[in-house]
């Protein structure tokens, strides 16, 4: 969970300096695939539910 924060708030801190900055929209596209990405490997370690824990 803390990886998906940490890449979840790079994503924002990328797009905002991507369009802040003049030149640098690049960064913004970055943001986006990076944000894309995030939310894709958030959905696959979600769908693999909790198969490590054991009800008992």
């Amino acid at each position: 969970m803390s990886l998906f924060l940490l890449l979840l708030i790079l994503a924002i801190v990328l797009g905002i300096v991507g369009v802040a900055v003049h030149g640098l929209l690049y960064l913004l596209a970055v943001a986006i695939l990076l944000f894309v990405a995030d939310l894709a490997f958030f959905g696959l370690r979600r769908s693999r539910g909790t198969g490590r824990h054991r009800v008992r």
